[in-house]
């Protein structure tokens, strides 16, 4: 059978998009030699990343022009059993698609976008379920909210196939990747990390508040706050909640940083702190988990099913009770090293090959389904 997959994120900086198509591209190569995958791709850095066992074809990164002429062009071109895509397919694609919804925040919470990239996703996304085969989410409340939000769908549409964390992060040397960070970001040790996008639903201004009070209450800690993420329409408001807390000196935005110096973040810091108002899945907390870090992160969403009592779990619209949360790992040891454990424990039971292997299943669901409708419906084929 031969698959396609839109990869038009990787290479671009599109974080939880681009992770998410290069590990599980990485996956199908390495576990299904039967079938031919197709990956489209719209940046030269991609071809660094797919490999060399899956076809690549050139797109435009211009949405407009991929999903409105280019991507369909291709799909007739190349006749895959399928097309796979993550939120929206291309307009008339000639093949069946599974579609990857991550979360429906844009339905559920549109204030976390801008007015035009909320509207374009609930009306892109809306007619893509409407057309896709199978719909793929990472988490279980991620399914609930798809079904919630689509009424029309019927339950075994919705398919969830959880993320995972990269084989790259693991646990490395503290001393090692603290003399990393050290030498390479302008920070001095010991410090909490934090990862994500500047965007609202990250919440980092209420993070940046709760380090300041912090930073109050526990004079003796010492610690600073970096935060790695992409700049956004909203990162002016961070920094300037940053500039208002009184510990501005205190606090480093490192803008996108690659997996491998992330790796060096993670086991050098003291502890991973995720206070996300709401998530579909949450990878940086595995990723986190992973490096052997201690996690403080957000009681909503879906983050407690993928944090499964390994994490410090605390309310992200209570400042205190996150300051509280990061207190306590950090002036008890005994609790940071059993949560570390913990966490450890809980990644494993995550990886890209488990994914890859149960959204092939999908696949190849799909596409035989496919062909038996094509095999029933066709008189050339009846006539025979």
């Amino acid at each position: 059978m031969r698959f396609a997959v839109d990869a038009h994120a990787i290479g671009r900086h599109l974080t939880g998009n681009e992770v998410y198509v290069r590990s599980l591209l990485n996956a199908f190569a390495a576990q299904d030699q039967r079938c031919e995958f197709i990956a489209y791709i719209s940046s030269d850095k991609a071809y660094e990343c797919i490999p060399s066992n899956i076809r690549t074809r050139r797109v435009a990164a211009n949405p407009f022009l991929r999903l409105g002429f280019q991507l369909a062009m291709k799909v007739r071109q190349d006749r895959p059993d399928l097309l796979h895509v993550q939120y929206t397919a291309p307009v008339g694609c000639s093949v069946p698609v599974v579609v990857s919804v991550h979360d429906v925040s844009f339905l559920e919470h549109p204030e976390y976008f801008t007015r035009d990239r909320a509207w374009q996703l609930q009306r892109t996304v809306r007619r893509t379920v409407g057309r896709a085969a199978r719909i793929l989410t990472g988490s279980e409340f991620s399914r609930k909210a798809i079904l919630k939000v689509y009424g029309d769908l019927d339950e075994d549409q919705v398919v969830v196939v959880p993320d995972a964390a990269a084989s790259e992060f693991r646990p490395i040397s503290r001393e090692a990747a603290s003399a990393n960070v050290r030498e390479r970001f302008p920070i001095p040790a010991p410090f909490i990390l934090s990862v994500g996008d500047l965007q609202p639903r990250k919440n980092h201004i209420g993070l940046i508040r709760a380090f300041a009070r912090l930073a109050r209450a526990y004079p003796q800690l010492k610690h600073h706050l970096v935060l790695a993420g992409k700049e956004t329409w909203f990162a002016d408001r961070v920094h300037q909640a940053a500039r208002e807390s009184g510990v501005a000196e205190r606090i480093h935005f490192f803008g996108f940083v690659s997996d491998p110096d992330l790796l060096q973040l993670y086991n050098a810091c003291d502890l991973f702190v995720f206070p996300s108002f709401y998530e579909g899945f949450g990878l940086p907390v595995l990723e986190a988990m992973a490096c052997g870090r201690a996690v403080v992160c957000s009681s909503t969403s879906s983050l407690p099913e993928v944090a499964d009592g390994a994490a410090i779990l605390c309310d992200p619209y209570t400042v205190d009770e996150f300051a509280r949360g990061i207190a306590d790992l950090l002036l008890d040891s005994e609790l940071r090293a059993r949560m570390e454990r913990l966490g450890l424990q809980r990644a494993a039971h995550f990886s890209w090959q488990k994914t890859a292997q149960r959204t092939l299943e999908v696949f190849h669901e799909v596409a035989e389904r496919s062909r038996t409708h094509e095999r029933v419906g066709s008189p050339a084929i009846a006539h025979r």
